[in-house]
């Protein structure tokens, strides 16, 4: 595709997103009272299973999971392991997997399946898209100065992750930690225990040649000509479901740039075929869609209180109730669980939550960068990440290969997600005349991160003989978003180094809140899920 036909081609995206309806007529605009129920009654249609009632979480059990991301998966299986019955909170919905049905929307022309309960979104290009409001996967929540993206589904981010998951390196990780963890015991136990789990692995060869992945290729070959060597990522996707794509046997998803609001047929080994599996596999643990937790609390005698808001698919309330538990295992994410946190202390509900709680949170240096392609010839738009670089010629930064979101077509760019070490904290804040706790993120730090990144990559572009204009279709770099929130309740400091919360006992933080801000220029998602299996088993072998 040139670029006029391009550019024509983003123009009516851009169209047929504000339209918000690809049922429309040209031109038409359906009212927003209008489009809404039209909408669902599609959804309810196209996945029935997430429409069907959920029991009520029981009134007591002995410990409750907020959350099923990463951290929270990892303390739910360990705890049933270890024959404690467990209660798995989570808002978002459980979507199935299907390998000829639509399941989830793609985000280069996304519906409200793809984002939680928001009707516009605009990402790593500049195509704006709206869409009827609905309990998506996608939660991207606007805070003055950054947009966050976190899951809101069964799986938390592994759902709507890009599947690396790389460890940082030794020097970097005890900069960022300070010795509170040790580095040596997530590398000898830990991480290849969840490497396992997982069944992580590189891109194989025949994949890795094949069609979808020549902006892999292409990247790659781009980096060696400006003296790097890639280095290949562990990844958490199923290689044989992207052979069943190649070959039609499956509904093409990872392999035609889907990925961000979930593959449809299961490409993405995510945490409900393997950890949350399990977890329930024993009758221990049992997980609740549909359970948004407002409010934490202690109660006169020591069990915890869980304020509980059971939600429709399409956001009606249904009830809201207070159920208990003997242990609380937050891992609501990092916004999450530092908003239950926060808000817990500033109302009194835990009134001995100490000063640290709220501090040290961070965007891990995400920026997304785009540069121009030495061919613009069938570079494809296969999603998972083949491979990476590290730089530490200024400030230290790796590089990932990915695609661009959004684009399932040839733009004539290579797209990067930069990490950058970056130390910038903020803390999170409380409003006592609305009860919201919110945070700020300055300019500065977006600055600082954008330019390193971009240096970088600049470098790459000239070296290779590649055009790096991309402006008139989105950003050369872009640090507006994070899709790596950490902090706010951090080891070491508003817990012990076990997630064991200061001044509570049964009360723990098991997710990316714990990280102080950084995983050390590498994606979370491998060190969350290691420091969980770490802490839970300190936990249960300690009792406490």
């Amino acid at each position: 595709m040139d670029r006029r036909s391009l550019f024509k081609a983003v123009g009516t995206a851009a169209l047929v997103g504000a339209v918000g309806s690809v049922i429309a007529k040209p031109g038409s605009v359906l009212p927003r009272a209008a489009a809404q129920p039209i909408w669902h009654e599609l959804f309810a249609q196209w996945v029935p299973e997430i429409f069907e009632p959920v029991p009520d979480a029981p009134q007591h059990t002995e410990a409750i999971v907020i959350g099923s991301g990463f951290g929270a998966a990892v303390t739910a299986l360990r705890l049933a392991q270890a024959g404690v019955a467990t209660t798995v909170l989570e808002r978002g919905s459980r979507w199935p997997n299907d390998p000829r049905r639509e399941i989830f929307t793609g985000d280069d022309l996304p519906d409200g399946r793809g984002f939680w309960h928001t009707t516009s979104f605009t990402g790593v290009t500049k195509v704006p898209m709206q869409f009827a409001d609905f309990g998506g996967v996608l939660d991207c929540t606007s805070y003055p100065g950054i947009d966050v993206w976190r899951g809101a589904a069964v799986g938390g981010g592994s759902v709507i992750f890009t599947g690396a998951m790389i460890a940082p390196e030794r020097r970097l990780f005890d900069h960022v930690f300070g010795g509170v963890v040790d580095y040596g015991e997530l590398e000898r136990v830990y991480y290849p225990r969840v490497r396992s789990m997982l069944r992580l692995d590189p891109m194989p060869a025949d994949i890795y040649h094949s069609s979808p992945f020549s902006h892999s290729r292409a990247w790659d070959d781009q980096v060696r000509k400006a003296g790097y060597q890639p280095v290949p990522n562990d990844s958490i996707f199923n290689w044989d479901v992207l052979r069943g794509e190649l070959d039609g046997s499956t509904r093409p998803s990872a392999t035609v740039g889907r990925s961000n609001l979930g593959n449809s047929n299961g490409a993405k080994f995510d945490l409900n075929q393997n950890y949350l599996k399990d977890a329930q596999a024993g009758g221990k643990a049992r997980i609740f869609p549909g359970h948004r937790v407002d409010a934490i609390a202690e109660e006169p005698g020591g069990r915890f209180a869980v304020t509980v808001s059971k939600l429709h698919p399409t956001g009606v309330v249904i009830g809201t109730r207070t159920i208990t538990c003997d242990k609380l295992f937050l891992g609501a994410g990092s916004i999450g669980t530092s908003e239950l946190l926060v808000r817990a202390r500033e109302t009194g509900a835990l009134p001995r939550l100490n000063e640290h709680i709220g501090d040290g949170w961070g965007t891990n240096g995400d920026v997304v960068l785009a540069r121009g392609a030495s061919s613009v010839a069938g570079n494809g738009q296969g999603v998972p990440s083949a491979s990476r670089i590290y730089d530490d010629s200024g400030t230290a930064l790796t590089l990932e290969n990915w695609y661009i979101p959004g684009i399932p077509f040839e733009t004539g760019a290579l797209a990067s997600l930069a990490v950058v070490l970056d130390p910038t904290r903020t803390r999170f804040g409380f409003d006592r005349a609305t009860g919201g706790v919110g945070l700020s993120w300055p300019t500065r730090a977006q600055e600082e991160v954008t330019a390193a990144a971009l240096a970088v990559d600049r470098r790459i572009a000239e070296r290779a003989d590649a055009l790096a204009e991309y402006s008139a279709l989105g950003y050369d770099a872009n640090a507006l978003f994070t899709a790596h929130p950490l902090g706010g309740a951090v080891l070491g400091k508003a817990t012990d180094s076990y997630g064991r919360v200061h001044g509570y006992r049964g009360l723990y933080v098991m997710d990316g809140a714990g990280i102080p801000g950084s995983t050390a220029t590498a994606n979370p998602s491998l060190t969350i899920t290691a420091l969980a299996e770490r802490n839970i088993e300190a936990i249960i072998r300690e009792g406490r």
